[in-house]
């Protein structure tokens, strides 16, 4: 069996995260992290527009594009056939 190596990140979360005991404490944290990751995304688009990457004409193209993972295909492939 192979050990599971964890970066220094991710142990440091799941040392903070150990002291969560509570469900508001879950809820806060779920906040939190939602947040960060939302900043995230908005800083990369931001970054996108301002070196010409996205802009309006390109964002009017992606409203009535359909980028989603076609399920019915996928769920009737099977891994056992």
């Amino acid at each position: 069996m192979e050990a599971i190596t964890f970066t220094p990140a991710q142990v440091h979360v799941f040392n903070l995260v150990s002291h969560i005991k509570t469900s508001t404490g879950l809820e806060n944290l779920r906040k939190q992290l939602s947040a960060f990751y939302a900043k995230m995304v908005d800083d990369e688009i931001d970054m996108l527009w301002e070196n010409g990457q996205l802009n309006d004409s390109k964002m009017k193209e992606l409203r009535n594009k359909h980028l989603r993972t076609p399920y019915n295909e996928f769920m009737q492939t099977s891994i056992f056939d």
